[in-house]
């Protein structure tokens, strides 16, 4: 059999054909596509995806490089699922998609070594291990606080690196000290009377570059009246290695996740980053060819909540009045948090409810910055196109504060201000502008 052959048949096993034929090719989905509306080009929309997904599947297309490019090329940003009149999902096909590619890239060789290693160091050695996440963001810490950092620049070491590593390094946040990451407890206690007993997914980045940031929400939903237990074997989420056709890996996790999260009695399970919670709503999918799993996956799943949303539904505003120094602020949506999680209304009633401040929503607020995990970095001239348009709408609302919910838009709107914004502007996670707001901080 051809590789080709082989390839198709894999596609065949890993796709679900009534998904495949509920596309009704209606165009719903383009407006709403970030790839389309860029290049006008219906082989970088949903349908055009699906189609082609579906001429392989059929035996029509050869799955040449070209099908792995036009997959490759899509953000993945789930804007065309709510808009899609016949409830396409298309995340399960993208991804499904995608790991069939990948293992057989692996499985025939077609995997040249450059990538085997990177795959291997980024998924097996990286986020599949907290130690070792905790181990590179110590040489990350050791880079920015030890002078390396100055120096690397002073000598423009970095010039050798291509410019989009060069941009991502200037924007990246410092990392707090692992003495300080340490010291967190297992538990923490409501302020005043408890309103539900919750468990804190940390997430991995999360819990290390942006540590703070989970500080911030924790001391959010104690003042909402959250017990929380954060159960310290709990893994990465699983979204990079789901998103990269690394379907084994993404299993993996999300198995020791349930296991982590499914013995506590709480009543929700949080988080605050928009990526981290839509994939864990997707556990089901993952899990699906075991019974058992998949059972403890709708378990684990239908507990899954942000954080925006439980302040809202446990009455935090009722609680707290929160207020900031006068300023214009504006919110650009995590794709996940709004098109899966369908959180799109909780931030901004937040939001509206700082005093001393003005919000301003922003044109296309629901549309993809260009981050979608690792994208910017792998399809560094798209990304950029996208974030460009972005930032023109972002400057049309004067905002000086740009909020984000997930911590890849953050540093996508942190490069956007870089590149097109102005020094009055600065891009902050929600989580640590209701901190802000909050009294006596």
């Amino acid at each position: 059999m051809r590789q080709s052959e082989q390839l198709t048949t894999r596609m065949t096993d890993k796709l679900d054909y009534e998904e495949l034929l509920g596309c009704m090719r209606c165009g719903f989905c383009l407006p709403t596509c970030p790839t389309y509306i860029r290049s006008k080009d219906e082989t970088a929309s949903p349908r055009g995806r699906i189609a082609i997904m579906k001429g392989v599947v059929d035996g029509l297309i050869e799955p040449d490089a070209g099908v792995e490019k036009t997959l490759n090329e899509c953000l993945g940003c789930l804007a065309c699922e709510p808009a899609c009149p016949a409830g396409v999902r298309y995340s399960v096909l993208l991804e499904d998609a995608r790991a069939a590619i990948t293992e057989h890239k692996r499985a025939t060789g077609q995997m040249d070594i450059r990538e085997r290693v990177i795959r291997k160091v980024v998924f097996d050695g990286l986020f599949m291990n907290k130690a070792n996440m905790e181990t590179a963001t110590g040489f990350l810490r050791f880079y920015q606080q030890s002078g390396v950092q100055t120096l690397t620049r002073k000598l423009h070491i970095l010039d050798w690196f291509p410019d989009q590593l060069q941009k991502m390094e200037a924007i990246l946040p410092p990392v707090p000290p692992k003495t300080e990451r340490r010291r967190r407890p297992e538990r923490l206690k409501a302020t005043g009377q408890p309103t539900a007993r919750v468990a804190f997914f940390s997430g991995c980045l999360m819990d290390t570059m942006f540590y703070e940031t989970n500080a911030n929400t924790m001391k959010l939903l104690q003042a909402a009246g959250c017990d929380i237990v954060i159960p310290d074997t709990q893994q990465c989420c699983g979204a990079l290695h789901g998103h990269a056709g690394e379907q084994a890996g993404a299993v993996r996790l999300a198995k020791q996740n349930i296991e982590a999260f499914e013995a506590l009695d709480v009543d929700y399970v949080i988080t605050n980053a928009g990526g981290c919670g839509a994939f864990l709503l997707g556990y089901d999918h993952l899990l699906k060819q075991d019974p058992a799993w998949l059972a403890r996956a709708e378990r684990f799943k239908a507990k899954v909540k942000d954080f925006a949303s439980i302040l809202i539904e446990v009455g935090f505003l009722d609680r707290v009045t929160l207020t900031l120094p006068k300023q214009v602020i504006t919110y650009q949506d995590s794709c996940h948090l709004r098109n899966v999680q369908q959180g799109a209304l909780a931030p901004r009633l937040l939001l509206q409810a700082i005093q001393g401040t003005t919000y301003v929503e922003q044109r296309h607020a629901d549309h993809c910055c260009g981050s979608a995990g690792v994208y910017n970095l792998l399809q560094p001239i798209i990304a950029n196109d996208i974030l460009e348009m972005k930032m023109g709408h972002v400057r049309d609302t004067a905002a000086q504060t740009i909020v984000t919910s997930n911590p890849g838009c953050h540093l996508q709107m942190q490069l956007g201000i870089q590149e097109h914004g102005t020094d009055s502007m600065r891009a902050v996670h929600l989580a640590d502008l209701l901190a802000e707001a909050l009294p006596n901080t």
